[in-house]
């Protein structure tokens, strides 16, 4: 009963709405208990029997909650969401218009999983006394890589991967860009052309309204973010052109994720050049999505991104 009440209670609003967000004050576990103790109390257990299992507008809040989530400060704050969010997944699942919320959230787990393993396993830095406790600080970009080559280890190629690559090494190939790169679908969207973000991103490669608006792409009638090739001749080309100005492929991934401008005001505001060098400052989603992608392209194609070519004029 626990599970469903939780969720019930968390999409009909009893939880506050910035479950995702940094509010210092809030601690979900106790607001879980809470809930679920008054709800125990006070709420006919046939009633939220028969309550519906999911409310469109709300789950796409909760969505949107752990987006901003992705996009804070802090890695370790993602560990609170990993049990809420594993209950969510197969609800989204099970409707049509929540769907591609879902394929956008399932390939995001793999966050929610490595966070927790490190609120396990970094030390919470030491308080002075009457000070309020500090935040627990970032991995660092080496401790990252090494987490998530044994953790992509753990998981098959999804299913349609197979398909999927073969058809788009030629589309990264002919944008004179490296075609291993193909396999960024894997942590965008586990190569399910569905997903969509709560921000909007969506397809393989979840590209953003403006980015395949700039690089041509048409959004309507007909979205060609979700049509295969054409999304995936915009992220070449979008790679592409964040290498020519990085000039590092760590970096153009970071700025994929997070947007060139975070990238570029992380590198003057710390005078450096490299990814390790602000890696810790990038938003959570970022500081995980790059040594995913280093760790993805290793286990499927046995190669290491430093080694990967600059693309070719």
């Amino acid at each position: 009963m626990k599970t469903p009440l939780l969720l019930v209670l968390l999409l009909a609003g009893s939880l506050p709405a910035g479950a995702g967000g940094n509010d210092e004050d809030f601690d979900l576990p106790d607001l879980i208990q809470g809930a679920q103790e008054w709800a125990e109390e006070n709420l006919d257990t046939n009633l939220l029997n028969s309550m519906p299992e999911l409310d469109q507008q709300k789950a796409q809040r909760f969505l949107r909650d752990l987006q901003k989530q992705l996009q804070g400060d802090y890695i370790i704050n993602l560990a609170s969401l990993r049990e809420t969010a594993n209950v969510v997944l197969p609800l989204l699942e099970n409707h049509d218009e929540t769907k591609p919320y879902a394929a956008w959230l399932r390939p995001r787990l793999d966050y929610l999983e490595i966070a927790s393993e490190f609120l396990l396993t970094i030390p919470p830095p030491k308080s002075e006394p009457g000070e309020p406790a500090k935040p627990i600080p970032n991995p660092s970009a080496a401790q990252q890589r090494a987490v998530w080559v044994t953790e992509v280890g753990r998981h098959p190629w999804p299913a349609a991967a197979s398909n999927h690559v073969t058809r788009l090494k030629p589309v990264f190939i002919s944008e004179k860009v490296p075609p291993e790169l193909v396999w960024l679908a894997e942590v965008e969207s586990s190569f399910d052309s569905r997903a969509r973000s709560p921000v909007g991103a969506a397809g393989l490669f979840q590209l953003m309204p403006d980015t395949a608006k700039r690089f041509g792409l048409s959004l309507w009638p007909r979205d060609q973010r979700l049509q295969p090739e054409p999304s995936a001749r915009v992220s070449a080309q979008y790679l592409k052109f964040l290498y020519d100005r990085f000039k590092d492929w760590r970096l153009a991934l970071a700025a994929y994720n997070s947007g060139e401008g975070t990238v570029q005001r992380l590198l003057n505001r710390r005078d450096a050049r490299s990814y390790d060098d602000i890696a810790v400052l990038l938003p959570a989603e970022t500081q995980m999505f790059v040594p995913k992608v280093e760790a993805v392209l290793l286990r499927r194609e046995g190669v290491k991104l430093a080694a990967l070519a600059a693309p070719r004029n």
